[in-house]
């Protein structure tokens, strides 16, 4: 290998971390995604509240977390390494404080800085002590300064979080099906905070072309494309393709040419998925189910039902393009179709989960006062070690939300190589026990991204995965930040 290359890649490995990917994902955490979870749910409104009062609600507002401590037996705190707390059995974590306050009728009534739990800090992150630390520092501090981080201590157990592979969200995928009446199916898995619900286009024998989603059974695209408010079928057939028709979409508009209002589309929805109260809480209900349900990463507002029904005309083009043979089916295998969850996505799942409990025993604790008559304070009734012993649990255990096993692992020390190669691994969550034989396929798109040789034997070949020493994991972009940058450029908004 020249000189010069040598330079290069060693300059390289000096400035940059390992496990920098990692990092940057816990940090984001720190920096956006917990606010973001605490803005989901912003407000919590009893449904049991005094009776000489007509609106009461419970507003949590900033939050943010400070650097990992202990509190020792006498009741004080002190910042805490993580030398020490590998030695004494502990948990490196930080205390996470947030503003809460409380509104009667629109007034506030109390305003307070609580502590909502501790949160589990990752090696070298920003909150971390060791980060920015010269080598000698580090070596006074106990560590080894070639430890790249990227882990937590959990109990006094260093632990990994390891990387998901998954199928990339919000995105249109059209393949041939393997079982059922349509020869297509296209599948898009919209995204939004907690919910992650997915989306099925198939084209019957009878040429209609039916949408799935939750509770919506195979209902005809157009009619929930005029449920949401494009009802002339002219302006159809202009945002599925202004430059062409399809012979297709007539027999889907011609079948349907009777349904002329949005009530009358919403009303044939509400009809097929079996809602029988009267007409007018008929429309309701199924008008919530559309607002909060279909395609919610485009928005839950009814201001956004005109963005989903242009979508969906999009959605539509794409799937009959492939359907004609003009486009080509998409590869679930090709890495452009993939997202890896890591640390801060990870941590984000389980962080917002157990935040819903947290906000259920704070309602349950405040409706059993209120019974017997009284009125209590906020502040009493927040359990933070709630939070807490829960997020410790899945760390400790490796059992996370939606069921996932083996989630946090204890880090492989025999060796550093190995060591290494635990904080890169990436596992994809198919079952190891079924063929699933494309998906394990060394695919073209992994050069560069995953390592083609390192990879088990047995059931789990193919599965689970390594990042390459070079690979870089870009972070998800701010669509707002986005959107106003294509703006500055011309690009003009849908009506």
């Amino acid at each position: 290998m020249p000189n010069y290359s040598r330079t290069l890649i060693k300059k390289y490995f000096e400035e940059k971390n390992l496990v920098e990917a990692d990092i940057t994902s816990f940090n984001s955490l720190i920096d956006a995604q917990l606010q973001e979870i605490i803005e989901e749910n912003k407000e919590i409104i009893p449904t049991i509240i005094p009776h000489d009062i007509d609106e009461f609600k419970i507003r949590l507002d900033k939050i943010w977390v400070t650097k990992p401590e202990i509190t020792e037996a006498d009741g004080s705190k002190r910042n805490v390494y993580p030398s020490e707390a590998r030695l004494r059995h502990l948990t490196y974590a930080a205390p996470a404080f947030i503003e809460v306050s409380a509104h009667i009728n629109g007034v506030q009534r109390e305003s307070f800085t609580t502590q909502i739990g501790n949160l589990p800090v990752m090696l070298r992150s920003k909150i971390c002590h060791l980060n920015k630390l010269s080598r000698e520092e580090l070596i006074e501090k106990g560590e080894d300064p070639d430890d790249p981080g990227g882990y937590f201590i959990i109990n006094g157990t260093e632990k990994v979080l390891i990387d998901i592979e998954d199928l990339a969200s919000n995105k249109v995928l059209v393949e041939k099906g393997t079982t059922g009446v349509s020869e297509y199916v296209g599948k898009v898995f919209s995204e939004r905070g907690s919910f992650k619900i997915p989306h099925t286009v198939e084209k019957m024998k009878d040429g209609i072309f039916y949408f799935s989603f939750t509770r919506v059974k195979r209902i005809p695209i157009i009619v929930i494309i005029k449920a949401l408010g494009l009802l002339k079928d002219e302006e159809i057939m202009r945002w599925v393709s202004k430059d062409r028709q399809f012979d297709e979409l007539y027999v889907n508009l011609l079948e349907f040419v009777d349904i002329k209002t949005e009530d009358d589309a919403i009303d044939y929805i509400a009809k097929k998925i079996g809602i029988t109260q009267a007409k007018d809480i008929r429309i309701e209900r199924m008008r919530e189910i559309l607002d909060k349900y279909l395609l919610p990463h485009l928005g839950i507002d009814q201001k956004d039902k005109m963005y989903k029904a242009y979508n969906l005309c999009k959605i539509l083009k794409k799937f009959i393009m492939v359907s004609n043979g003009e486009l080509d089916t998409d590869d679930k295998d090709h890495y452009i179709n993939k997202k890896i969850k890591m640390s801060g996505d990870l941590l984000s799942d389980l962080i917002r989960v157990n935040l819903k409990v947290l906000i259920n025993d704070l309602l349950y604790n405040f409706q059993r006062i209120v019974k017997r008559g009284k009125f209590p304070s906020i502040k009493v009734i927040i359990r933070d070690k709630l939070l807490t012993s829960r997020i410790y649990s899945s760390m400790a255990t490796g059992n996370w939300v939606g069921g996932r096993k083996g989630i946090s692992q204890r880090i492989q020390r025999l060796n550093f190589l190995e060591t290494l190669s635990h904080l890169q691994r990436v596992v994809s969550p198919l079952s190891a026990s079924q063929e699933n034989f494309e998906a394990r396929e060394l695919h073209s798109t992994h050069l560069g991204r995953l390592c083609p040789i390192e990879t088990p034997e047995g059931t789990n070949i193919g599965l689970r995965k390594n990042l390459a020493l070079m690979c870089k994991i870009s972070e998800e972009s701010d669509e707002e930040e986005l959107s106003k940058q294509l703006k500055s450029l011309g690009l003009n908004e849908v009506a």
